[in-house]
């Protein structure tokens, strides 16, 4: 009994042997296949990240206007001295420029302003902006026009009722936000770079509360969908990028299995060797028959 389970356990032994080892081999194949996945994914996702970075510009920027104006006269009936203006930089920390050269812009001011009767008298006046470079020469210049929306007496009347709870605990006030488009298409000139702008209300009776100068860049072609379809843009070339990836590692791998451990110079030896041994069989073949064919002669003449 003992001598026939002895082999039994010993075939037992093996199997269980070759079993972990091929456990181990599949785990550890696995294993590195999985580390070589993440690092594939790693470095397609930063390859997207650092192309979307480089290639996409500043969406929107915004920035107070801050009006100043002379008043070293006598001003009397609400009138200024000169006409209210503000400088403005373009620049990101002082030193990024905000628009890109080659893509469009759309600028515009958002002025809010009280609807006072000064304003309600003052009509249309005028806005004058000229955007300029390093040097302080002008690259760019418009003027636009604009004025407080009307209001008849009775709208006005029956809105000072509706909303005169919240006007007496100053949670709203009667004022106007204006927005005036300066430039619909400005592109910056790669070889004048725009790096601030002045603005000029060309009224000496207007009131504002406060200004904001608006910069939407206006997208199109690859930078509209990588804009207005983010997600989407960016699986995309992540997958791209990892498929790219792939394809590299894949033949640096059969690069490494083909030309590592089976050098070509191998491979040729191999098979220059394969047919000097078929060549060696089929003379051995061609002379045993030969030698054969005499001796069946020889017996026929014997007989």
């Amino acid at each position: 009994m003992g001598g026939v389970t002895r082999p039994v356990f010993l075939w037992l032994q093996v199997v269980l042997g070759v079993t972990l080892h091929r456990a181990r081999r599949t785990l550890l194949q696995a294993a590195i296949l999985f580390c070589v996945l993440a690092l594939l994914v790693w470095v397609a996702v930063f390859l997207y990240g650092s192309f979307y970075y480089s290639y996409m510009p500043t969406v929107s920027f915004s920035a107070p206007v801050h009006y100043h104006y002379s008043s070293d006269c006598d001003a009397t009936n609400s009138v200024l001295c000169s006409f209210p203006v503000a400088n403005i930089s373009l620049l990101k920390n002082g030193k990024d420029q905000v628009m890109i050269y080659g893509q469009p812009y759309r600028i515009s001011l958002e002025l809010e302003m009280p609807e006072s009767l000064v304003n309600k008298q003052l009509g249309m006046f005028m806005i004058k902006m000229s955007c300029y470079t390093n040097d302080g020469q002008t690259v760019a210049a418009v003027v636009r026009s604009a004025m407080l929306h009307y209001r008849s007496g009775l709208l006005q009347t029956l809105n000072t009722l509706l909303f005169s709870p919240l006007l007496l605990t100053g949670m709203t006030e009667q004022k106007q936000l204006l927005e005036v488009e300066l430039f619909s298409d400005y592109k910056a000139n790669s070889y004048q770079p725009t790096v601030g702008a002045v603005i000029e209300i060309q009224s000496r009776r207007v009131q504002v509360y406060s200004a904001q100068l608006r910069i939407h860049a206006s997208f199109t072609g690859i930078r509209y969908l990588l804009y207005n379809f983010p997600v989407m843009s960016a699986v995309i070339g992540v997958a791209s990028n990892l498929a790219f990836l792939s394809v590299i590692v894949l033949f640096g791998y059969l690069q490494f299995i083909w030309g590592g451990l089976w050098p070509p110079e191998q491979v040729m030896m191999g098979d220059t060797t394969c047919m000097q041994w078929r060549r060696e069989e089929a003379r051995k073949r061609m002379s045993f028959s030969q030698t054969k064919i005499p001796q069946k002669d020889n017996d026929h003449v014997a007989e």
